[in-house]
Protein backbone atom coordinates (compact mmCIF):
# COMPACT_ATOMS: atom_id res chain seq x y z
CA UNK A 1 0.00 0.00 0.00
CA UNK A 2 2.77 2.44 1.00
CA UNK A 3 4.72 1.64 -2.19
CA UNK A 4 1.59 2.29 -4.29
CA UNK A 5 0.98 5.60 -2.51
CA UNK A 6 4.58 6.69 -3.18
CA UNK A 7 4.32 5.82 -6.87
CA UNK A 8 0.97 7.59 -7.22
CA UNK A 9 2.39 10.70 -5.56
CA UNK A 10 5.40 10.71 -7.91
CA UNK A 11 3.17 10.21 -10.96
CA UNK A 12 0.93 13.09 -9.89
CA UNK A 13 3.94 15.38 -9.38
CA UNK A 14 5.34 14.58 -12.80
CA UNK A 15 1.98 14.94 -14.52
CA UNK A 16 1.37 18.29 -12.81
CA UNK A 17 4.74 19.70 -13.84
CA UNK A 18 4.31 18.25 -17.33
CA UNK A 19 0.91 19.89 -17.80
CA UNK A 20 2.40 23.23 -16.79
CA UNK A 21 5.46 22.59 -19.02
CA UNK A 22 7.73 23.30 -16.04
CA UNK A 23 11.24 21.82 -16.51
CA UNK A 24 12.13 19.17 -13.92
CA UNK A 25 14.58 16.43 -13.07
CA UNK A 26 13.36 12.99 -11.98
CA UNK A 27 15.23 10.18 -10.24
CA UNK A 28 13.51 6.79 -9.83
CA UNK A 29 15.01 3.79 -8.03
CA UNK A 30 14.98 0.23 -9.41
CA UNK A 31 11.73 -0.83 -7.72
CA UNK A 32 9.99 2.53 -8.18
CA UNK A 33 9.64 2.88 -4.42
CA UNK A 34 11.70 6.06 -4.06
CA UNK A 35 11.33 8.88 -6.58
CA UNK A 36 12.65 12.43 -6.53
CA UNK A 37 10.83 14.93 -8.74
CA UNK A 38 12.64 18.28 -8.67
CA UNK A 39 11.81 21.47 -10.60
CA UNK A 40 15.14 22.68 -11.98
CA UNK A 41 14.80 25.94 -10.04
CA UNK A 42 14.84 23.96 -6.75
CA UNK A 43 18.07 22.03 -7.35
CA UNK A 44 21.09 22.93 -5.20
CA UNK A 45 24.28 22.19 -7.19
CA UNK A 46 26.19 21.75 -3.93
CA UNK A 47 24.13 18.61 -3.33
CA UNK A 48 23.06 17.42 -6.78
CA UNK A 49 24.78 17.68 -10.14
CA UNK A 50 23.35 16.37 -13.39
CA UNK A 51 24.39 16.16 -17.01
CA UNK A 52 22.04 14.80 -19.66
CA UNK A 53 23.59 14.67 -23.13
CA UNK A 54 25.51 17.90 -22.46
CA UNK A 55 22.72 19.75 -20.60
CA UNK A 56 23.99 20.36 -17.06
CA UNK A 57 23.67 22.38 -13.89
CA UNK A 58 27.31 21.79 -12.94
CA UNK A 59 29.36 24.95 -12.34
CA UNK A 60 32.72 25.11 -14.12
CA UNK A 61 35.41 23.62 -11.94
CA UNK A 62 39.13 23.05 -12.27
CA UNK A 63 39.98 19.39 -11.76
CA UNK A 64 43.54 18.13 -11.54
CA UNK A 65 44.18 15.37 -14.13
CA UNK A 66 45.19 12.86 -11.46
CA UNK A 67 45.83 9.38 -12.90
CA UNK A 68 43.01 7.02 -11.92
CA UNK A 69 43.86 4.36 -9.36
CA UNK A 70 41.03 1.85 -8.98
CA UNK A 71 41.30 -1.49 -7.18
CA UNK A 72 38.48 -4.04 -7.24
CA UNK A 73 37.52 -6.62 -4.59
CA UNK A 74 34.81 -8.70 -6.29
CA UNK A 75 32.91 -11.58 -4.74
CA UNK A 76 34.67 -14.90 -5.17
CA UNK A 77 33.65 -17.05 -8.09
CA UNK A 78 31.96 -19.68 -5.87
CA UNK A 79 29.59 -17.03 -4.48
CA UNK A 80 28.81 -15.76 -7.96
CA UNK A 81 28.33 -19.29 -9.30
CA UNK A 82 25.80 -20.11 -6.56
CA UNK A 83 23.63 -17.14 -7.59
CA UNK A 84 24.15 -17.96 -11.28
CA UNK A 85 22.93 -21.53 -10.73
CA UNK A 86 19.82 -20.27 -8.90
CA UNK A 87 19.04 -18.12 -11.96
CA UNK A 88 19.60 -21.08 -14.27
CA UNK A 89 17.22 -23.16 -12.15
CA UNK A 90 14.46 -20.61 -12.78
CA UNK A 91 15.31 -20.45 -16.49
CA UNK A 92 15.08 -24.26 -16.80
CA UNK A 93 11.70 -24.18 -15.01
CA UNK A 94 10.42 -21.68 -17.55
CA UNK A 95 9.93 -18.91 -14.96
CA UNK A 96 12.12 -16.52 -16.96
CA UNK A 97 14.34 -16.52 -20.02
CA UNK A 98 16.54 -13.50 -19.25
CA UNK A 99 17.69 -12.26 -15.84
CA UNK A 100 20.01 -9.32 -15.18
CA UNK A 101 22.15 -10.61 -12.28
CA UNK A 102 24.21 -8.02 -10.39
CA UNK A 103 26.52 -7.77 -7.39
CA UNK A 104 28.17 -5.16 -5.21
CA UNK A 105 31.97 -4.87 -5.45
CA UNK A 106 33.95 -2.90 -2.85
CA UNK A 107 36.55 -0.71 -4.56
CA UNK A 108 39.42 1.57 -3.62
CA UNK A 109 39.45 4.75 -5.71
CA UNK A 110 41.70 7.80 -5.43
CA UNK A 111 38.93 10.18 -6.58
CA UNK A 112 35.92 11.67 -4.82
CA UNK A 113 32.43 11.02 -6.19
CA UNK A 114 32.29 14.66 -7.27
CA UNK A 115 35.62 14.22 -9.10
CA UNK A 116 34.18 11.18 -10.90
CA UNK A 117 31.19 13.25 -12.01
CA UNK A 118 33.35 16.03 -13.43
CA UNK A 119 36.02 13.87 -15.04
CA UNK A 120 34.01 10.97 -16.48
CA UNK A 121 32.75 10.92 -20.07
CA UNK A 122 29.19 9.61 -20.32
CA UNK A 123 25.85 10.57 -21.84
CA UNK A 124 24.08 10.56 -18.47
CA UNK A 125 25.78 11.65 -15.24
CA UNK A 126 24.36 12.29 -11.79
CA UNK A 127 26.05 13.15 -8.47
CA UNK A 128 23.63 12.75 -5.56
CA UNK A 129 24.39 14.29 -2.15
CA UNK A 130 27.80 12.58 -1.93
CA UNK A 131 25.88 9.29 -1.57
CA UNK A 132 26.42 8.00 -5.10
CA UNK A 133 27.45 8.91 -8.61
CA UNK A 134 26.35 7.40 -11.90
CA UNK A 135 28.01 7.76 -15.31
CA UNK A 136 25.83 5.84 -17.73
CA UNK A 137 26.16 5.26 -21.47
CA UNK A 138 22.61 3.87 -21.79
CA UNK A 139 19.51 5.83 -22.71
CA UNK A 140 16.18 4.86 -21.17
CA UNK A 141 13.99 6.90 -23.47
CA UNK A 142 13.98 10.18 -25.37
CA UNK A 143 10.87 12.10 -26.42
CA UNK A 144 11.12 14.99 -28.88
CA UNK A 145 8.83 17.98 -29.37
CA UNK A 146 6.69 16.06 -31.91
CA UNK A 147 5.99 13.23 -29.46
CA UNK A 148 8.35 10.70 -31.08
CA UNK A 149 9.68 8.39 -28.36
CA UNK A 150 12.90 6.42 -28.77
CA UNK A 151 14.67 3.91 -26.58
CA UNK A 152 18.16 2.46 -27.08
CA UNK A 153 18.73 -0.82 -25.19
CA UNK A 154 22.35 -1.86 -24.67
CA UNK A 155 23.04 -5.57 -24.31
CA UNK A 156 26.26 -7.30 -25.30
CA UNK A 157 29.82 -6.22 -24.43
CA UNK A 158 33.31 -7.25 -25.54
CA UNK A 159 36.87 -6.07 -24.94
CA UNK A 160 37.71 -3.95 -28.00
CA UNK A 161 41.38 -5.02 -27.90
CA UNK A 162 40.54 -8.63 -28.78
CA UNK A 163 41.27 -9.68 -32.38
CA UNK A 164 38.18 -9.18 -34.59
CA UNK A 165 36.26 -7.97 -31.52
CA UNK A 166 33.44 -6.35 -33.48
CA UNK A 167 32.80 -9.44 -35.58
CA UNK A 168 32.97 -11.71 -32.54
CA UNK A 169 30.37 -9.65 -30.68
CA UNK A 170 28.09 -9.27 -33.71
CA UNK A 171 28.16 -13.02 -34.37
CA UNK A 172 28.04 -14.31 -30.79
CA UNK A 173 24.89 -16.44 -30.54
CA UNK A 174 24.41 -15.87 -26.81
CA UNK A 175 24.86 -12.09 -27.03
CA UNK A 176 22.59 -11.81 -30.07
CA UNK A 177 19.87 -13.86 -28.37
CA UNK A 178 20.08 -11.75 -25.20
CA UNK A 179 19.97 -8.53 -27.19
CA UNK A 180 17.05 -9.71 -29.31
CA UNK A 181 15.12 -10.63 -26.16
CA UNK A 182 15.57 -7.15 -24.69
CA UNK A 183 14.63 -5.45 -27.97
CA UNK A 184 11.45 -7.53 -28.15
CA UNK A 185 10.64 -6.70 -24.51
CA UNK A 186 11.13 -2.95 -24.98
CA UNK A 187 9.23 -2.96 -28.25
CA UNK A 188 6.33 -4.44 -26.30
CA UNK A 189 6.77 -1.78 -23.57
CA UNK A 190 6.61 1.02 -26.11
CA UNK A 191 3.58 -0.54 -27.79
CA UNK A 192 1.64 -0.07 -24.54
CA UNK A 193 2.00 3.72 -24.69
CA UNK A 194 2.83 4.57 -28.33
CA UNK A 195 1.64 3.85 -31.86
CA UNK A 196 3.63 2.91 -34.99
CA UNK A 197 6.42 1.18 -33.04
CA UNK A 198 9.36 0.20 -35.24
CA UNK A 199 13.02 -0.86 -34.88
CA UNK A 200 14.91 1.40 -37.34
CA UNK A 201 18.35 0.28 -36.10
CA UNK A 202 19.05 -3.25 -34.86
CA UNK A 203 22.23 -4.51 -33.16
CA UNK A 204 24.64 -1.71 -34.07
CA UNK A 205 27.93 -1.36 -32.18
CA UNK A 206 29.23 1.57 -30.14
CA UNK A 207 32.68 2.01 -28.62
CA UNK A 208 33.08 2.99 -24.95
CA UNK A 209 36.51 4.13 -23.74
CA UNK A 210 37.46 3.67 -20.07
CA UNK A 211 40.54 4.34 -17.93
CA UNK A 212 41.48 0.66 -18.40
CA UNK A 213 40.43 -0.33 -21.89
CA UNK A 214 37.93 0.21 -24.71
CA UNK A 215 34.74 -1.82 -25.00
CA UNK A 216 32.36 -2.51 -27.84
CA UNK A 217 28.69 -2.39 -26.80
CA UNK A 218 25.73 -3.71 -28.83
CA UNK A 219 22.71 -1.37 -29.12
CA UNK A 220 19.45 -0.95 -31.02
CA UNK A 221 16.95 1.85 -31.58
CA UNK A 222 13.20 1.38 -31.03
CA UNK A 223 10.81 4.18 -31.98
CA UNK A 224 7.12 5.03 -31.56
CA UNK A 225 4.67 7.95 -31.67
CA UNK A 226 3.03 9.47 -28.57
CA UNK A 227 0.01 11.83 -28.57
CA UNK A 228 0.75 15.54 -29.02
CA UNK A 229 -0.18 16.23 -25.39
CA UNK A 230 2.06 13.47 -23.98
CA UNK A 231 3.50 15.83 -21.35
CA UNK A 232 0.08 16.02 -19.60
CA UNK A 233 0.50 12.38 -18.50
CA UNK A 234 4.29 12.13 -18.54
CA UNK A 235 4.45 10.38 -15.16
CA UNK A 236 1.98 7.68 -16.18
CA UNK A 237 3.89 7.04 -19.41
CA UNK A 238 7.26 6.64 -17.71
CA UNK A 239 6.07 4.39 -14.89
CA UNK A 240 4.31 2.07 -17.35
CA UNK A 241 7.73 1.29 -18.88
CA UNK A 242 9.50 0.61 -15.56
CA UNK A 243 11.67 -1.09 -14.59
CA UNK A 244 13.85 -0.86 -17.66
CA UNK A 245 13.88 -4.17 -19.50
CA UNK A 246 17.63 -4.18 -20.15
CA UNK A 247 18.44 -4.28 -16.41
CA UNK A 248 15.63 -6.54 -15.23
CA UNK A 249 14.75 -9.24 -17.75
CA UNK A 250 11.77 -11.03 -19.21
CA UNK A 251 9.02 -11.55 -18.33
CA UNK A 252 9.40 -8.54 -16.07
CA UNK A 253 7.24 -9.18 -12.96
CA UNK A 254 8.48 -12.73 -12.34
CA UNK A 255 12.05 -11.81 -13.24
CA UNK A 256 12.10 -8.92 -10.77
CA UNK A 257 10.95 -11.32 -8.03
CA UNK A 258 13.79 -13.70 -8.98
CA UNK A 259 16.30 -10.85 -8.83
CA UNK A 260 15.12 -9.94 -5.32
CA UNK A 261 15.37 -13.61 -4.28
CA UNK A 262 18.83 -14.28 -5.73
CA UNK A 263 20.75 -11.03 -5.27
CA UNK A 264 22.15 -10.56 -1.79
CA UNK A 265 21.75 -6.78 -1.55
CA UNK A 266 19.37 -3.89 -2.19
CA UNK A 267 19.95 -2.27 -5.58
CA UNK A 268 18.49 1.04 -4.43
CA UNK A 269 18.89 3.65 -7.17
CA UNK A 270 21.26 1.42 -9.16
CA UNK A 271 19.50 0.34 -12.40
CA UNK A 272 16.76 2.88 -11.83
CA UNK A 273 16.32 5.76 -14.26
CA UNK A 274 16.82 9.50 -14.16
CA UNK A 275 16.13 12.20 -16.69
CA UNK A 276 15.31 15.74 -17.62
CA UNK A 277 12.09 17.26 -18.96
CA UNK A 278 12.89 20.71 -20.41
CA UNK A 279 9.29 21.82 -20.94
CA UNK A 280 8.88 20.29 -24.41
CA UNK A 281 11.30 17.34 -24.66
CA UNK A 282 12.45 14.56 -22.36
CA UNK A 283 15.73 12.67 -22.18
CA UNK A 284 16.56 9.95 -19.66
CA UNK A 285 19.15 7.32 -18.89
CA UNK A 286 19.35 3.95 -17.14
CA UNK A 287 21.47 4.21 -13.99
CA UNK A 288 24.19 1.67 -14.73
CA UNK A 289 27.92 2.30 -14.02
CA UNK A 290 27.19 3.22 -10.42
CA UNK A 291 29.43 3.95 -7.40
CA UNK A 292 27.87 4.26 -3.95
CA UNK A 293 29.40 5.64 -0.75
CA UNK A 294 28.50 3.19 2.02
CA UNK A 295 29.80 4.73 5.23
CA UNK A 296 33.07 5.78 3.64
CA UNK A 297 33.52 2.55 1.64
CA UNK A 298 33.01 2.91 -2.12
CA UNK A 299 30.97 0.11 -3.70
CA UNK A 300 30.57 -0.40 -7.43
CA UNK A 301 27.37 -2.13 -8.54
CA UNK A 302 27.50 -4.08 -11.80
CA UNK A 303 26.05 -7.10 -13.57
CA UNK A 304 24.92 -8.67 -16.81
CA UNK A 305 22.17 -10.62 -18.51
CA UNK A 306 21.90 -14.38 -17.91
CA UNK A 307 20.22 -16.69 -20.41
CA UNK A 308 20.06 -20.46 -20.84
CA UNK A 309 23.24 -20.32 -22.96
CA UNK A 310 25.27 -18.26 -20.46
CA UNK A 311 28.52 -19.58 -18.98
CA UNK A 312 29.25 -18.71 -15.34
CA UNK A 313 32.96 -17.98 -15.84
CA UNK A 314 32.30 -15.62 -18.72
CA UNK A 315 29.49 -13.77 -16.95
CA UNK A 316 31.61 -13.42 -13.82
CA UNK A 317 34.38 -11.83 -15.85
CA UNK A 318 31.91 -9.45 -17.52
CA UNK A 319 30.69 -8.32 -14.09
CA UNK A 320 34.30 -7.46 -13.19
CA UNK A 321 35.10 -5.85 -16.55
CA UNK A 322 32.19 -3.42 -16.10
CA UNK A 323 33.83 -1.96 -13.00
CA UNK A 324 35.54 1.08 -14.48
CA UNK A 325 35.38 4.84 -14.72
CA UNK A 326 35.22 6.38 -18.23
CA UNK A 327 38.17 8.70 -17.65
CA UNK A 328 41.06 8.76 -20.13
Amino acid sequence: MIQGMKINRAVRQMNSLGKQRIPFLFIIDFLGENTRVLPLSDIDPEKLLFEVQGVTNAPSQSILPTPVELEKFPVDFATYQSAFEQVQYHIRRGDTYLVNLSFETPIELNLSLRDVFYRSWARYKLFFENQWVVFSPESFCRIDETGVIRTFPMKGTIDASLPDAQAKLANDAKERAEHTTVVDLLRNDLSQIASNVTVPQFQYLEKIVTHQRALWQMSSEIRGQLPDNYADSIGDLLFRMLPAGSISGAPKPKTVSIIREVENYDRGYYTGVFGLFDGTQLDSGVMIRFIENQGGQYVFKSGGGITYFSEAEREYQELIDKIYVPIY
